[in-house]
């Protein structure tokens, strides 16, 4: 074997096995989910389960003979009503940013595109305090508004940068000439432009969606009971005094997975295109 084939083999597996430690603890929650939870408590630790059930399931959406006293379903609701609204009005916001920066030119322009990153940058939890005092004055505290607007806020930096670098790679010519045909500013848009950049804005969606899906630490401080805690705050409710309930705790995070992974396997190809349409040059 030559040197470049064997250097080549050694960094596929170099890759597999980082990949391998690194889905490992997603791999044990997904197992935990399906095993009792006395079985997750053994000691020494069981490494291979020895049953699978969807007894954990039923018990925290209230089948079965064991029930556990938590709102899945509302939680769950209120996760993708939160999620799916702030993403919306986040992604209209960053189309509309994105484009007004790629394409216009304005007073202050370059200020309020280098304000809006630093906003970017600070961390969300950072801002707990502040945000908890005002929404505590003006009454959004466990409310699905209060935590929508902390969501937008958060996403609309991100997706207007990312969508705006979508804009630059399209030639201003296309929109040029569709308006020398007789289109609007607006048909111009829509039609040609749009489309173009339709891998982009599947990819700020996704990661605006999976932001606000997967958000804790936030949404700990600004919501309170059934009417607006997510899925990810709730959580908690397996923990008690003295114990924590293990095996209903994976259960409920394999339930926090599967919309994300159903919502990145629905658009994988736009979003691939969206991630690589930037590093190609025409």
């Amino acid at each position: 074997m030559s040197a470049r084939r064997l250097k080549a083999a050694g960094l596929w597996v170099a890759t597999f096995l980082l990949m391998l430690v690194m889905c490992l603890p997603g791999l044990w929650v997904v197992l935990s989910a399906f095993r009792p939870n006395r079985e997750i408590l053994a000691k020494p630790p069981i490494w291979v389960p020895q049953r699978l059930t969807l007894d954990n399931f039923g018990k925290i959406f209230g089948f079965g003979a064991e029930q556990v006293a938590i709102p899945v379903g509302s939680y769950f609701l209120n996760s993708l009503v939160i999620a799916m609204t702030s993403t919306v009005i986040a992604l209209a916001v960053g189309i509309a940013g994105g484009y007004a920066f790629a394409r216009f030119r304005f007073r202050g322009k370059n200020a309020v595109f280098l304000g809006l990153m630093l906003f970017r940058a600070v961390p969300g939890i950072a801002l707990s305090l502040p945000i908890f005092m005002l929404w505590s004055w003006i009454g959004l505290i466990n409310t699905r508004p209060g935590l929508i607007i902390v969501y937008v806020s958060l996403n609309v930096p991100f997706t207007v940068w990312l969508i705006d670098g979508f804009f630059r790679q399209i030639p201003a010519s296309l929109s040029e000439a569709a308006l020398v045909d007789g289109c609007t500013r607006w048909q111009a848009f829509w039609r040609i432009e749009f489309p173009l950049a339709r891998s982009g804005i599947a990819a700020a969606g996704v990661f605006a969606f999976l932001t606000s899906w997967n958000e804790f630490a936030l949404a700990s401080q600004l919501t309170r009971s059934t009417a607006s805690k997510t899925l990810p705050v709730g959580l908690m409710d397996f923990t008690a005094q003295f114990t924590i309930d293990w095996a209903g705790m994976c259960a409920m995070a394999v339930i926090i997975i599967v919309p994300a992974l159903i919502l990145t396997f629905l658009v994988q190809r736009h979003l691939i295109s969206g991630l690589t349409f930037g590093g190609v040059k025409g």
